[in-house]
């Protein structure tokens, strides 16, 4: 298994002594115990799978798709539960169930997050006869209860990967502060030195604006906290022979995230387009790349505070996280991500 683990992450939790499996693997953080990204990477590294959840606003942006997609076709990562973000969450669990369906990974249960509403999305097309009831898995209608569920019954420590506003997990939080205590937290969240575009001014970024109180309570919990920022997830964006390989695979999940690329763009434009050449800005597939090896990208240790009007400014009295703030290699994390989807 080609992972790419940095040497640097392995070292670091061999030093820390650490023993993934055997009751809780723990690393020390500021003078307390919480579970590690180095740790995670060693466990990868000896041919562990580490244990996830999937937080997910899926079927506003079309990223949360290829993000599934992504997850479902990563060996290195033990998919426990896939959530739908509190805002529209019946939508959101048919377009999960039916992809986990398409996949034949109907073992992996899904969620319906805070407030289960059913509106119309931009990829409504693609499950307009999908019943949820029909999914041959297991469907929580309380998607939190089933986050805190999973954590805690888990004898390894779960990943936590976040790809949209966060408030399923603020409420996890609030029922149950000790989830923190077996678990990490990935996410897609922030702007800190460059905002959308690759701009040189930062940007409220939008799974942090659109719930910002949220963000400030998964910060405030005691646990590691990973994130793509828009200065690195920003800027992925697939086109030329890399997409022709993508719309062009045989797979069957692949087939179905194309079928939805198209559907959300002529949602989007309210019209029939031709195929697409290229890909929109698949700002979270970076999170779930990051739940299992940064070998491709910086990362800086930051002091960072959520402001109520959705940055996150970096600020000496925050919350210090883990950020992704560049790539080493954009071009070779591209050629990752297509040969992860098509392979």
């Amino acid at each position: 298994m080609n992972t790419g683990i940095l040497r640097r992450d392995f070292v670091l939790g061999a030093a820390a002594g650490i023993l993934y499996g055997a009751g809780r693997s723990w690393a020390v953080e500021e003078g307390k115990s919480v579970f590690s990204s180095a740790q995670a990477f060693q466990a990868i590294a000896s041919g562990k799978r580490v244990p996830v959840i999937l937080d997910t606003d899926i079927g506003d942006d079309i990223d949360d798709t290829w993000a599934l997609c992504m997850l479902l076709k990563s060996p290195e990562l033990d998919t426990r539960l896939v959530v739908g973000d509190e805002y529209n969450a019946i939508y959101r669990a048919k377009l999960i169930a039916k992809l986990l369906q398409t996949a034949g990974r109907t073992d992996v249960p899904v969620g319906i997050g805070l407030r289960p509403e059913d509106r119309a999305g931009r990829q409504s097309a693609w499950i307009k006869d999908y019943d949820l009831a029909s999914y041959p898995g297991k469907v929580h209608e309380d998607g939190v209860q089933a986050i805190i569920d999973t954590i805690r019954g888990s004898a390894d420590p779960v990943t936590l990967i976040c790809i949209g506003p966060v408030p399923n997990i603020a409420e996890a939080l609030k029922r149950a502060p000790d989830i923190a205590e077996n678990a990490r937290f990935v996410g897609m969240h922030g702007s800190i030195y460059k905002g959308y575009g690759g701009s040189e001014q930062i940007s409220a970024e939008y799974n942090v604006k659109q719930a910002p109180a949220a963000l400030q309570a998964v910060f405030r919990a005691h646990w590691e906290i990973t994130i793509t920022p828009l200065d690195t997830c920003g800027v992925v964006q697939l086109g030329g022979e890399k997409f022709r390989r993508v719309l062009e695979s045989s797979d069957p999940l692949i087939r179905a995230l194309m079928e939805n690329y198209q559907h959300w763009r002529e949602a989007g434009e309210k019209r029939a387009l031709p195929p697409p050449n290229a890909s929109s800005t698949l700002f979270d597939t970076v999170a779930v790349y990051l739940a299992y090896t940064e070998a491709l990208t910086e990362i800086e240790s930051l002091a960072c505070t959520v402001t109520d009007d959705g940055f996150t400014k970096r600020d000496p009295a925050g919350r210090v996280v883990r950020a992704a703030v560049r790539w080493k290699d954009l071009g070779a994390y591209e050629d990752h991500l297509v040969e992860r989807l098509t392979g």
